[in-house]
């Protein structure tokens, strides 16, 4: 039986044979998932809910209500409503549209066709095709190849002789390198005609066993798995939370000045009201105009004062721009349109451009003052080449690497001749089965988790009989929902990026969207990869296949790897087939990988491990031949170790230990405990690696070269030069970090590099650089240097300000030796204590947390897959296009938001004011000059256009200008355009233009017997010239599209109010607009009016 399952041979019997509802796991949460908020029925009501969380609606909504009070309403009521209305019902739209996809979404995952094990099928048939949404915990769920698992399995059975199931997470993580998952739980459940029986030994279950719901199955014909979590239980949902938001440092401004606004209307409104409350204590008797009640009586002049407060608020209510937060949007849409559109963004190699994964924070990326950098990958290409080696204390440099380096040839390497001879020496003496040349090499072709395929095998493209359909991912169906729905809907699909992989073959994707084929499941285990062609290797990171390609070239071949073995053919070859015992995986805290297997010639247990020097050195033990040898050894390979790192490489060391039958027993029986423990499961599983790794035996060390991306030193001085302070770090030697710190010109050669030990002392050495007289008035050329230890005693409490006054004196700040954790610490004490804009920069998993901890997190798509991207705000392809992201794009975004906000307040203003000045001279009553339907298309129609194109289109400085003068950028640091001295300008601005608006007309008319709407009529004709030829003053570079709708909102004005003035008689009665502009234009007085008003209005400007 061995774990695999029976076919059945009675009749059907036991839970699988009942219907649903009598299923024990019914009881379970379904695999079904939904992720929309709305129903057809409670769409309205939900979505109201939703958008009176903004209390802008329902300020507006409020303001619209009380209209509806005769004692209060300043117009018709029905009016009042259209604006709110109309900006809720197209919200409403967008919310609907968005969530309909996300229910069609939904809807196509949940009906995917999966295989469930049912007994009443035949013999031959016993997997019933059935939906996801049909998976319930307890199910036995077989996954064929390039399927998607439906559900998190535990892995029960596979097609591979030898337990294995690869999978791809690219729709997880974006990785697309094949991963292992092992079939460790034989014991688990065993399989005996129809019914289980539990073994009483207990076995413990890790992620090394499951395949969780989302990946996708490759080269294994079929798989067998028991479901343990389904729907939004399993691991990708309960990691899906939805999109991130960030609020910008803009918004965040905007939100203060919309309070500035309400205290505004409030003084305004107050005003009207105490005026109204002295107009009628002034009246000598009661005059004609004012109606008394159905009783005769009228109201006091307190109560007529206090119902005129809430009548001026429904008045001047647009003094909050109403529209100015979908305005914001929409400029947003806009702004990501070009910067997604700049041919300079795009990365011809990997046909890749930017990705905006966040809709909300483009302006922030023209306000940054401190860029957090990862090293490796993003200051780099991240592809490996090696490049020099030291086995038992003797340097081997590889000097004809360099070739392939410059060639761009990371997969070949030249030997060394020298090296070449001592291989062959050792492999011709009697002992060269432990010789310590030999298991050098051995151990970087086996100490790895690299996986082995054939060079002629691709993941190829063919129909599959299950699938009817394309098993597309959630984001891969609404990016096709979304390129069918228009180009407009185009801005927001963010193209899938495959991460580049150390395979030189890579899927073929086919036009048609075809299923892959599965291949024979021995081509990436039992079967040697050489034997009917050349190898192909897939690694998680490029180190690990720099190394097997470096042991490759001297004759040790990985040809196959296996859960329980490895296939080296050594340079005689010769194949060996290692049994592997068990491999204690690489991880942060021990900062090393080890392998123990048993040697198919000696029968010896030998772990192979390697890790960093640090992690190494002190684990080191008895050597090959007496404590002094070991010991020259031990210190010439650090002393290497030390000069490979001060050439910018990235060191490895390489240990052996022959571990002792006994001892092997011994630790075996406390492993076993903690693989199948449940509480407390990872401390053990450490303890027990730790336990074996010690008393290593050095065999030698590596230098892996790793190529500065293009651009990278010219990027960074730009940066700096437009006053942004640029931190790296790495979890690199303080030895290579500062070698590539002098390479892409953070370090300059007349810098003072200060390394922190003593953290005073330091301190107190800069402050006295800073205090020589000799010193002030100059560029500050002081760089600090500060490894992991020593920041982790930095970012204590109590030693936090010492630390970031040091960091702030500093030019450039170069973190090393420092953890995933500590990245993210040092960016949120700097973004908090400091108050200044981030940005973070990473291209790996660990960079993931310092991304989002940033103000802007920026992922780069490169070699360690898409887990950087996908959470990040903002997705590039190479470190040089974030010069043009910042200082030109940055810029353009923030002046463009900037100016545009403050125009939309100054417009409103300017417009509401207009009504203020007109109560001084009708009683305070809450009358209008301007008919109410004119005066909501004027904000609606007439004047929302331009300034939503003055926020897309305008530009204040050429992006030649702006890359050439990086200076330019620091007039968005700080506070930027947008800020306290700049608002209330343009409000005061907005109050004189409103007088003299006002006061022309009204000087022109004085002692006149013209009507009220043809006092209006002029007075709303000349506003509007004044605010779109403010407009025009502010726009610093036209071009046609600016001209037709300056233009066009000037006609459409014309247009609309001549037909309205024909039209309607009498659509606000007792009011008659009748033919006023008509007569108006017919009126030399009115152009004068007009131009008058214009010129006077707009001299300040």
């Amino acid at each position: 039986k061995n774990h695999d399952l029976e076919e059945p041979s009675g009749p059907p019997e036991g839970c699988c044979g009942l219907g649903k509802s009598k299923q024990p796991n019914r009881f379970f949460k379904p695999n079904a998932i939904k992720t929309n908020k709305y129903t057809p029925l409670f769409f309205i009501p939900m979505n109201l809910y939703e958008q009176f969380h903004r209390l802008a609606n329902v300020y507006f909504v409020g303001l619209a209500i009380l209209n509806f009070i005769p004692v209060v309403n300043a117009f018709q009521p029905e009016v009042a409503l259209i604006p709110i209305c109309v900006i809720m019902f197209l919200t409403a739209l967008k919310d609907g549209w968005e969530d309909f996809r996300r229910y069609q979404s939904d809807k196509k995952l949940n009906n995917m066709p999966c295989l469930i094990y049912s007994r009443y099928l035949t013999r031959s048939l016993f997997y019933d095709v059935e939906r996801w949404k049909d998976v319930r915990v307890g199910d036995f769920v077989k996954v064929v190849c390039n399927e998607t698992v439906p559900a998190d399995l535990l892995l029960l059975h596979t097609s591979d002789p030898n337990n294995v199931c690869h999978i791809e997470t690219s729709n997880l993580d974006g990785e697309t390198n094949l991963k292992q998952r092992n079939l460790n739980v034989k014991r688990f459940l065993t399989f005996s005609r129809n019914r289980e029986k539990p073994d009483k030994e207990k076995t413990g279950a890790g992620i090394e066993s499951l395949l969780l719901r989302g990946c996708t199955v490759r080269n294994t014909e079929h798989a067998i798995g028991f479901v343990v979590y389904a729907g939004h239980e399993t691991k990708s949902m309960l990691n899906n939370n939805g999109p991130r938001y960030k609020r910008s440092k803009l918004e965040r401004r905007l939100n203060v000045d919309v309070f500035f606004c309400v205290l505004l209307l409030f003084i305004m409104c107050l005003i009207g009201s105490l005026g109204h409350y002295l107009w009628l204590k002034n009246l000598s008797d009661v005059p004609s105009f004012l109606v008394s009640d159905s009783k005769g009586h009228l109201d006091s002049p307190s109560l007529s004062s206090f119902y005129m407060f809430f009548t001026m608020i429904i008045l001047l209510q647009i003094l909050i721009p109403i529209s100015l937060y979908v305005s914001v949007e929409l400029v947003k849409i806009g702004q990501i349109f070009f910067i997604l559109t700049d041919v300079d963004l795009y990365d011809e190699e990997t046909d890749s451009r930017v990705q905006c994964r966040s809709l909300n924070i483009t302006e922030d990326l023209g306000q940054i003052e401190y860029i957090f950098s990862d090293k490796t990958g993003t200051l780099t290409e991240n592809k490996m080449v090696f490049r020099r080696c030291s086995i038992m204390g003797k340097d081997y440099p590889h000097k004809e690497n360099v070739i392939a380096f410059l060639h761009h040839q990371e997969t070949q390497v030249i030997p060394d001749e020298k090296l070449l001879q001592q291989i062959s020496r050792s492999e011709r003496s009697s002992s060269g089965i432990s010789d310590p040349y030999m298991d050098f090499f051995l151990a970087l072709a086996i100490c790895n988790s690299v996986v082995v395929s054939m060079a002629t095998t691709q993941r190829q493209r063919v129909s599959s009989p299950l699938h009817s359909q394309k098993t597309n991912n959630p984001l891969e169906s609404l990016s096709v929902l979304a390129k069918r729905t228009g180009s407009f809907w185009k801005v927001f699909d963010s193209p899938k990026q495959n991460g580049s992989s150390t395979s030189a073959h890579k899927r073929s994707d086919d036009a048609n969207g075809v299923q892959p084929r599965a291949l024979d499941p021995m081509t990436l285990s039992a079967r040697p990869a050489a034997a009917s062609g050349d190898v192909c290797y897939e690694a998680e990171s490029p180190d690990e296949a720099a190394l097997v390609y470096a042991a490759k070239t001297y004759g040790f071949t990985l040809l196959a790897r296996t859960p329980n073995s490895v296939t080296v053919r050594v340079p005689s070859g010769e194949e060996l087939v290692f049994e592997v015992l068990d491999t204690l995986a690489f991880d942060s805290n021990r900062k090393r990988m080890s392998v123990l297997v048993r040697h198919p010639i000696t029968g010896e247990y030998v772990l192979y491990t390697k890790g960093a020097d640090y992690a190494i050195m002190e684990l080191l033990g008895t050597p090959y031949a007496g404590d002094g040898q070991q010991k020259k050894i031990a210190a010439d390979t650090q002393y290497h170790l030390d000069c490979y790192a001060k050439d910018g490489l990235r060191t490895l060391c390489i240990t052996k230990k022959i571990v002792s039958s006994r001892e092997y027993q011994s630790w075996l029986a406390d492993r076993k405990k903690a693989l199948a423990a449940i509480d407390g499961r990872e401390e053990l599983m450490m303890a027990s690696a730790v336990q074996l790794e010690t008393e290593l035996t050095m065999l030698g060390a590596t230098g892996i070269e790793d190529r500065l991306q293009e651009s990278v030193p010219d990027t960074i001085t730009a940066l700096r030069e437009a006053g942004i302070k640029v931190w790296v770090l790495t979890g690199d030697k303080p030895e290579t970090a500062l070698n590539i710190g002098y390479a892409c010109r953070l370090l300059e050669e007349g810098d003072l590099v200060t390394c922190v030990s003593i953290l005073d002392c330091t301190l107190e050495e800069v402050r006295r650089y800073h205090e020589d007289p000799r010193n002030v008035d100059t560029t500050q050329k002081i760089s600090l240097m500060i490894d992991g230890d020593t920041l982790a005693i930095a970012l204590s409490p109590d030693l936090q300000d010492r630390f970031l006054e040091l960091a702030k004196r500093c030019r450039s700040v170069l973190c090393c030796r420092v953890t995933p954790l500590q990245k993210s610490r040092v960016v949120k004490l700097v973004r908090d204590k400091l108050k200044v804009m981030t940005l973070a920069v990473g291209d790996g998993a660990n960079d993931v947390n310092m991304i989002q901890v940033a103000d802007v997190g920026i992922g780069i798509s490169g070699q360690e897959g898409m887990q950087a991207v996908m959470a990040s705000d903002f997705a590039i392809t190479r470190f040089k296009h974030l010069k043009k992201l910042l200082l030109v794009h940055g810029h353009w975004c923030h002046t463009r938001l900037a100016n545009m906000i403050i125009y939309f307040f100054y417009k409103n203003a300017a417009y509401v004011n207009l009504l203020f000045w007109y109560q001084f001279y009708c009683g305070f009553s809450g009358t209008a000059m301007i008919d109410y339907w004119l005066m909501i298309f004027f904000n609606l129609f007439f004047t929302s256009t331009p300034p939503i194109m003055f926020g897309i289109m305008d530009k204040d400085v050429s992006a030649e200008m702006l890359m050439g003068v990086p200076e330019l950028y620091r007039t968005g640091q700080g506070s930027g355009e947008y800020n306290f001295r700049t608002f209330w300008i343009s409000m005061l601005d907005a109050f004189y233009q409103s007088l003299v608006c006002f006061f022309v007309p009204y000087l022109a008319y004085q002692g006149s017997d013209v009507d009220i709407f043809t006092f209006g009529t002029p007075l709303n004709t000349s506003s509007l010239f004044i605010i779109l030829l403010h407009l025009g003053i502010e726009i610093k570079s036209w071009t046609v599209v600016h001209w037709i709708i300056m233009l066009g909102s000037v006609a459409l004005y014309f247009i609309v109010t001549l037909a309205y003035s024909a039209i309607c008689v009498t659509c606000n009665p007792p009011s008659n607009p009748y033919w006023i502009l008509q007569n108006q234009m017919a009126d030399p007085m009115f152009y004068l009016i007009c131009i008058i008003s214009t010129v006077v209005a707009l001299l300040p400007r």
